[in-house]
């Protein structure tokens, strides 16, 4: 059951692209965490795993729907999509992490979840503006 009608093709795609940006930051800090690790290589969202798995191309496992009442839950899964990049080596310690490159890859990352957040919140008081006027 599509309780309030909010089991949206529009809904879910913000919500996918909430968790890829939220995943993206974890793995973004996690690279500024250890910018004076010895032989640490940098790591990064896999792009081509999250267009195949946003056209629908990789179908991870489905959440179960136990009570009609509960919403859909995402079918979100991290497993491919990081990857580490052994190819540079920026320092003699063959870490590879760049604090500036590191910082404003995750500036941009963090407008990227503010935009999603707010077309979330817009998409949702079109619901709340439809339910009111009608109600």
């Amino acid at each position: 059951m599509d309780l309030f009608g909010l089991n949206t093709p529009v809904l879910r795609s913000i919500e996918r692209g909430l968790d890829y940006a939220s995943l993206r930051t974890k793995v973004l800090q996690h690279n500024i965490a250890n910018i004076d690790t010895p032989n640490f290589k940098r790591s990064d969202l896999n792009f081509e795993v999250l267009l195949n798995q946003a056209l629908g191309s990789h179908t991870p496992m489905s959440l179960r729907q136990t009570h009609e009442r509960h919403l859909l839950g995402s079918n979100f899964s991290d497993q491919g999509m990081i990857y580490q990049d052994r190819a540079t080596s920026t320092r003699n310690d063959n870490n590879n992490v760049d604090p500036d490159v590191e910082m404003t890859r995750l500036a941009e990352n963090t407008y990227t979840y503010m935009y999603l957040s707010r077309a979330m919140t817009s998409y949702l008081g079109l619901f709340r503006q439809a339910y009111t006027t009608q109600g």
